[in-house]
């Protein structure tokens, strides 16, 4: 995706570990059908090691690309099955925990890092396949409602319903990603929300592009099926002054009982990002460390 900086997350967690000290730093995702299971242990569990207590590792489902580059990342033209997924996570929690059962083809293999440094894993979802898989094998679940809102409380009705404790997780854990952009009024939040609505029509017209600017969102004429693929989007996400954004977020809350939220901002000036999030902490009493 052209707009977003995103096509190595174990590359950029190391490089944003290493300027923080307290943050949590994690991939949103890593896509399991495109990586060997064993690289992303021992990716991870390099991270794991240089920065213990602090990393999370984000896994999907889906391909996350078209089939012609998801082709080229696993290198194989083989269509992807869902009995796949459950296998390769399968593989991955092995390698982590240095155990597979007897008589399994890599049971004589370790992930150096890896065994004994697993990060906190979350599975991802957008749907009720993952919601089910993560509450089914006991496993923290994050939920994409910033880009697909109106799946969001079924699954997790589903995580919660399917969910079984395990050796790591007691009680089922959901996080939610939400789209806010805060300023400090409604009018010029709705502006600098602009990119991000024709960043998406593109991207789902099948022509994504670079991170548009206000100015060229703003004079952009929306064609009534550009207008009907964001609709949903623009629905969702919680834009406004920071009380607006709060009081959205607080009913938000209540309504879906996550656990955690997630906060994506998606504008064009990185200090447009900042003034949100510090708009939005500030709403609720954060302060700085």
């Amino acid at each position: 995706m052209p707009g977003i900086a995103s096509s190595a997350p174990a590359v950029l967690i190391a490089a944003l570990g290493a300027e923080t000290e307290h943050m949590r730093v994690g991939s949103g995702g890593v896509m399991l059908p495109n990586h060997a299971p064993l690289v992303v242990a021992e990716q991870f569990g390099m991270l794991e090691a240089l920065h213990p207590g602090r990393i999370d590792l984000g896994i999907g489902r889906a391909p996350g690309t078209d089939g012609i580059t998801a082709a080229a990342l696993r290198r194989s033209l083989d269509p992807l099955s869902d009995e796949e997924f459950p296998r390769q996570l399968a593989e991955l929690l092995g390698f982590f925990r240095g155990e597979f059962p007897e008589g399994h083809p890599y049971n004589r293999i370790t992930a150096v890092p890896g065994k004994g440094d697993m990060p906190e894993i979350w599975l991802l979802g957008s749907s009720g396949y993952s919601a089910q898989v993560a509450g089914m094998l006991g496993m923290r679940f994050a939920f994409a409602h910033h880009f697909m809102p109106q799946n969001t409380d079924a699954a997790l009705e589903l995580y919660r319903s399917n969910f079984k404790p395990s050796e790591h997780l007691k009680e089922p854990y959901a996080m939610v990603a939400v789209a806010a952009i805060a300023a400090e009024d409604d009018e010029r939040a709705r502006y600098l929300s602009g990119p991000a609505r024709l960043s998406m029509a593109r991207l789902r017209s099948g022509m994504p592009t670079r991170f548009p600017t206000p100015e060229e969102a703003a004079a952009h004429e929306f064609t009534a099926e550009e207008e009907a693929s964001v609709k949903p989007l623009s629905g969702s996400a919680m834009i406004g002054s920071a009380q607006t954004v709060r009081e959205k977020l607080d009913a938000f809350v209540e309504r879906t009982r996550a656990d955690e939220i997630m906060i994506t901002t998606m504008v064009h000036a990185h200090s447009d990002r900042v003034r949100s999030y510090e708009l939005i902490a500030a709403e609720w009493g954060l302060e700085p460390r």
